[in-house]
Order: C-alpha cells, then sequence, then structure tokens
C-alpha cells in the first residue's frame, strides 16, 4: 500500500512538474480541494471528453448530446429529493479533529478483508501453479469462505441501518468492526449525523431579496427537464439517450486524494429513455458497454472490476460501479443505473407538466424509464495518469519518467526538432510543423541535447518525436522515434502523416 501512495505522490508532483494539474490559486498556497487543469491537463482532458462524446454521441445514432444550465429552478432539487436526501453520513474523530464519511470507513474495513482472501488465493496460486482452480479453491477454503462471511455480514448490516437511516447502529458498526482513525489510531468517535451536500446560492442583486438557488449537485435533471424538448424538436423514438458534460459541485465532507474527490468537479453522463419493463435489457446491455469502453484505452484489464451497490438510491432498481484500481485502491469509476420512472414522474408532479412519451407502436402514451451511465472526467484523467505514469530503468542503466497515454489521449501527438540550431535545420523542421499542425496537436522543441529532448516528450506522454538533421536536407527523409519501444526509423517526410495517424486516430480506438 506504501507503494501506492508513493505513487499518487510521484503523480502529484509530475503533474504539476509539467503543466498537467495546478493547485488552484496556488500562489496563495491553494483552496482546499479545488484543481486548476494546466496547459497540457486541459489537453489530456479534452481529449478524454472528446472520446466519451465521439463514442457515445457520433456512434449512436439514437443518442444526442445538450449542454444544460449550471443554475436551475430551485423546485428542480426539491422534486428530485435532493433537498430533503442528498445527505451523506459523517462521523468525526475526537483526537485526530478528521472528518469521515461513516459508510466509506466501513468499505475500507470490508476491502481489508478482501485484500486477506486475495492474499491466500495468491499463495495458493503459487503453491500449486498450473493445477490450482481458484473457483474452487473460494468456494471450499475455510479461511477464504470464513473472511466472505465477514464481509456478507457487514455489508448487510450497513445496507440495513444506512437504508433505515439508523445513525446510532451505523456507529455501533463502526464501534464493532474496531474501526480506527488511519490519522490517530484511536476509536474514540463522535456520533453519526447526516449532512447535505448541496452548495446554496443567491438568485438576485440585492440579498433578502433573492430567491435561494443551488450550484447543481449532478448534470443529470439538466437533462430530465429537457426530455420532451430534445424529443420532440429532435424527433427522438424511444429507446433513445441524452448525453451531456458539465460541471457539478457537491459541499464534500472529506474532499481529499488529489482529483479523485473534489467540491467542483466535471461528469459525462448519458440518460437512456426506454419502455418500461425493458430496463434490465438496457441496464445490462450499458454495463456490458460501458466497460468495453474503459477497457478499449488497453490500460489493462486488471484495473477494472465491476461491484454492484449495496445500498440502492432513492430513485434506482440497480446499481452497479465500474471501479478502478486507483494509487489509493479499488474506488468507484464510472456508476451504471437504473433510474425507473423516478425522475420525470416526479418533476410532472412538481411543474404540472406532462413529460410523457405516445409511442405508435404500442399506440399508448407513458413515461419512460431511464438507465443513466455516468463517469467522473476528473477521475477518469486520474485514472489515464495513474495507469499511464511509470519510472523505466533502461537498458544502459539511466532512467526514464514516462506517460504511456494512450495515443489518442496524448496531449501532443508529435514533437518535431531540429538537430541544432543553425544550417536551416530549424527552417525544414518550422515547415513540417506547419504542414502536421492542420491534422495534429504538435510541439517544437530545439532546446538541449536530443536525449534530454526525448525524456521531456516522454514525460509527458508524445507518442512520437521527428528529428531533422542534416541529411533531411538531402533527401527529405527524418528520423521517427517511438514513445513506447523507443526505436527509431528514417522515413519520408511525405510519409510522416499516414505513420503518425496509424497510431492516433480515433478511428482505431472507436472501431475496438
Amino acid at each position: 500500500m506504501e507503494q501506492k501512495e508513493d505513487l499518487l505522490k510521484d503523480i502529484i508532483s509530475h503533474a504539476k512538474e509539467y503543466g498537467f494539474v495546478f493547485p488552484s490559486s496556488d500562489i496563495y498556497d491553494g483552496l482546499a480541494a479545488t484543481y486548476d487543469y494546466g496547459q497540457l491537463g486541459s489537453e489530456l482532458k479534452n481529449n478524454i471528453k472528446q472520446y466519451w462524446w465521439k463514442s457515445m454521441v457520433q456512434m449512436n445514432e439514437n443518442i444526442v448530446g445538450i449542454d444544460a444550465a449550471i443554475f436551475m429552478h430551485p423546485t428542480t432539487w426539491k422534486a428530485s429529493g435532493h433537498v430533503d436526501a442528498f445527505n451523506d453520513p459523517l462521523i468525526d474523530n475526537k483526537d485526530s479533529k478528521k472528518r469521515y464519511r461513516a459508510d466509506v470507513l466501513i468499505e475500507e474495513h470490508m476491502e481489508k478483508i478482501r485484500q486477506k482472501i486475495n492474499k491466500e488465493v495468491e499463495k495458493a496460486s503459487k503453491k500449486f501453479a498450473e493445477a490450482f482452480d481458484e473457483a474452487q479453491f473460494r468456494a471450499t477454503n475455510p479461511n477464504v469462505l470464513r473472511n466472505a462471511e465477514k464481509i456478507k455480514e457487514i455489508e448487510d448490516r450497513m445496507r440495513t441501518t444506512l437504508e433505515n437511516n439508523d445513525l446510532e447502529g451505523v456507529k455501533t458498526l463502526i464501534e464493532d468492526l474496531e474501526i480506527v482513525c488511519p490519522i490517530s489510531g484511536s476509536r474514540n468517535w463522535t456520533e453519526v449525523r447526516q449532512f447535505n451536500l448541496m452548495f446554496s446560492t443567491e438568485l438576485g442583486s440585492v440579498a433578502g431579496d433573492a430567491s435561494t438557488i443551488y450550484l447543481r449537485p449532478e448534470t443529470a435533471q439538466g437533462i430530465f427537464v429537457n426530455f420532451l424538448n430534445v424529443q420532440k424538436s429532435g424527433r427522438m423514438k424511444i429507446p433513445f439517450g441524452i448525453a451531456q458534460i458539465g460541471k457539478a459541485f457537491r459541499n464534500e465532507i472529506v474532499a481529499r486524494q488529489f482529483i479523485f474527490r473534489m467540491r467542483e468537479f466535471e461528469q459525462m453522463e448519458m440518460q437512456f429513455f426506454v419502455r418500461p419493463g425493458d430496463e434490465m435489457k438496457w441496464y445490462n446491455h450499458w454495463k456490458a458497454a460501458r466497460l468495453a469502453w474503459h477497457k478499449a484505452l488497453g490500460l489493462g484489464d486488471k484495473y477494472y472490476r465491476e461491484h454492484d451497490h449495496i445500498k440502492l438510491a432513492h430513485y434506482a432498481n440497480a446499481a452497479s460501479d465500474i471501479e478502478f484500481d486507483f494509487p489509493m485502491g479499488f474506488k468507484e469509476l464510472e456508476g451504471i443505473h437504473s433510474r425507473t420512472d423516478f425522475d420525470l414522474k416526479q418533476h410532472e408532479q412538481f411543474s404540472g407538466k406532462k413529460l410523457q412519451y405516445f409511442d405508435p407502436e404500442l399506440n399508448q402514451n407513458y413515461v419512460p424509464y431511464v438507465v443513466e451511465t455516468s463517469v467522473g472526467l476528473d477521475r477518469m484523467f486520474l485514472a489515464v495518469m495513474s495507469a499511464s505514469f511509470k519510472n523505466e530503468k533502461l537498458e544502459d542503466g539511466s532512467e526514464r519518467a514516462v506517460l504511456s497515454l494512450p495515443a489518442q489521449l496524448a496531449p501532443y501527438k508529435v514533437a518535431i526538432m531540429p538537430l541544432t540550431k543553425k544550417d536551416g535545420l530549424p527552417e525544414k523542421a518550422t515547415e513540417i510543423l506547419n504542414d502536421l499542425r492542420f491534422d495534429f496537436n504538435c510541439q517544437y522543441d530545439e532546446k538541449d541535447s536530443p536525449g534530454k529532448r526525448y525524456r521531456r516528450q516522454d514525460a509527458i506522454g508524445t507518442p512520437y518525436c521527428v528529428m531533422v538533421d542534416h541529411q533531411t536536407l538531402e533527401d527529405n527523409t527524418v528520423t521517427i522515434r517511438d514513445r513506447d519501444t523507443m526505436l527509431q526509423e528514417r522515413v519520408a517526410i511525405s510519409e510522416l502523416r499516414a505513420k503518425i495517424d496509424e497510431k492516433v486516430s480515433w478511428r482505431n480506438l472507436l472501431s475496438k
């Protein structure tokens, strides 16, 4: 675990040094849990958005995108249940004065037991080698079964207490499990209390005359209130989806772990409207489709696992998370939820407007059911960074920091470098740069030795470097170097575009 914590520190430091992520208001010593994306971070973030938008909207004829306002009529949040029910159970440790989410403390305790099971499996796997049957071992080994039973008991108690809003029961569970504060190591806990996560502000120029409104805590409601606008103006037939990328705001109890949990964050959400009764079919479809989307990036299947929810939200009849193995362990990256017809029915009731769809095939009106996919953009950014960042020891004994980013997501696709700053090489390099920049985001780099320049491009994840030398002036060929293999080959300038495109084109990724 210590190794993983070091990895997070290395990523934070690397992100700042190379212009990916800065602490917000850095010259004023920062503001807790807020970050600014730098020049390279903005590029990487935009490329992640593009990948999501292209695969969700461009590749699906029955999904369209919108961009709804952050401010919404305050009754929206009454209808959605956020005013009354958007709470997290919080608990304080009296010795460290640190605040925690009570449910997260319990989940982290269960994760430790899961790790014990995994160690048992790993040990047996080494012992029995090829003869090892993991499924049979998990089903029969007494230690594994005992720990699995412990997890089940904790899950059952946690579900019951949270569903009944039994805060005393949540505290008793924490005490029974002898959970200690990670900072003080003590079990000196306060009572568990509910904490509403919405930021409120005032609309109007004079406080007092203003009406209280909220910064949206999710982007989904902007889609629901526009359901009919989109359906009618776009002549959409069910099943169809509405996608959106946008900022959301939550007054998190515990906002830490770099950009994993922030008070201002960005979501990529799609609400898919279906016939009542078809929702589980589409829920399973989107569960599989979203996992495939993540795995297509090639970061490694070992980073992903699926986790069905213990406690369902008030609007859901099924919910599952795609979890990613972050430097802090497995945590939620994307949620897939079957939201039933809760949201549209609530907005019907509170607005007095009908939010129904006439289905010509069934010859009837109904309120559609909804399947939601919701991925945190900032979490996706951290997932990509943490899986791509490596400190490699090379054959010659030297080291390099490299970001093996999926080529389509890399901030720069190619760096153009003249070998020296004289003899007409910078002019030739600039000519190549000006031609390639119509198709790719390029960087020009002429400072320092070639080796140092290669290391710098490796550290920011640039897939290709093109070196312009004296031979280029004679025969119009250049040396192109691959970030991952570090192999160099001589190619004609006229072939450069096709070679780079082969690696970085969206087509390759979207067709997986």
